[in-house]
C-alpha cells in the first residue's frame, strides 16, 4: 500500500557520479583497479574484517560487478581515491527501494590509514546517497573487536545503535557487531 521510498529506475537513470570531499575522490571502479583489489585482500587487517581473500581473476569480477550492480539497482561501489592513486573502497551493498534503507563497507589501504579517508569517504557517500538518491537510512556493521571501524563511523556521523551479539562468522569464530546508522535529517557532521 505505501509506495517505495525510492522509485525504481532512480539509481539505474543515474551516471554513477564521481564525488569529491577534502582531497578524496570517490569513482566507479575501472578494471585496472583490480590488482590494487587483490593486493588489499592480501593484507590481514582488510581479510580480518571482510573475512576473504581474493585472487587476481576474482578480483577481475569484483570490480566488474559494480556496473552491473549500479544497472540493476542493487548497490553502488566506489574506489577511494587520493592524488589518483586507490587507497580503499566504499560501497552502498544493498538497496531497499521499499524502505529507502542500505548497508555500507569500507576498507582503506595500510598506507593510507589513520588520515581520514574512511570518515571522509563514509560522510561522502551518505551525504550524496540522502541528498540525491533519496536514502532514509543508512547502516554500518562492524566487529565489536575492530574499534577503528567504530570510529569511522562515529567521526561519520553514524549513531551507534547497539549490539547485535554473534552476527557475523569470521575466521576465528563467531563475532558480536556494532550496529551503527544515519537516518535522513541527522544533523550532518564536518
Amino acid at each position: 500500500m505505501t509506495p517505495p521510498a525510492i522509485t525504481p529506475g532512480t539509481l539505474r537513470d543515474l551516471d554513477q557520479p564521481v564525488l569529491r570531499a577534502d582531497g578524496v575522490v570517490l569513482r566507479p571502479w575501472q578494471a585496472d583497479d583490480a590488482a590494487t583489489v587483490a593486493t588489499a585482500y592480501d593484507d590481514p587487517g582488510i581479510r580480518r574484517w571482510h573475512d576473504r581473500a581474493m585472487s587476481a581473476d576474482e578480483a577481475d569480477a569484483w570490480v566488474a560487478s559494480w556496473a552491473g550492480r549500479w544497472r540493476d539497482e542493487t548497490g553502488g561501489g566506489w574506489a577511494i581515491t587520493t592524488a589518483e592513486e586507490v587507497v580503499g573502497q566504499i560501497s552502498l551493498r544493498s538497496l531497499d527501494h521499499g524502505d529507502g534503507r542500505s548497508d555500507v563497507s569500507y576498507w582503506v589501504l595500510p598506507g593510507a590509514r589513520g588520515r581520514g579517508v574512511a570518515t571522509t569517504a563514509l560522510r561522502t557517500v551518505g551525504t550524496w546517497a540522502f541528498g540525491v538518491l533519496g536514502l532514509h537510512r543508512i547502516e554500518v556493521d562492524h566487529s565489536v573487536d575492530n574499534p577503528a571501524s567504530c570510529a569511522v563511523a562515529t567521526r561519520a556521523g553514524y549513531r551507534l545503535e547497539g549490539t547485535k551479539r554473534g552476527d557475523a562468522l569470521h575466521a576465528d569464530g563467531w563475532h558480536d557487531m556494532h550496529l551503527h546508522a544515519r537516518v535522513a535529517g541527522d544533523t550532518e557532521v564536518s
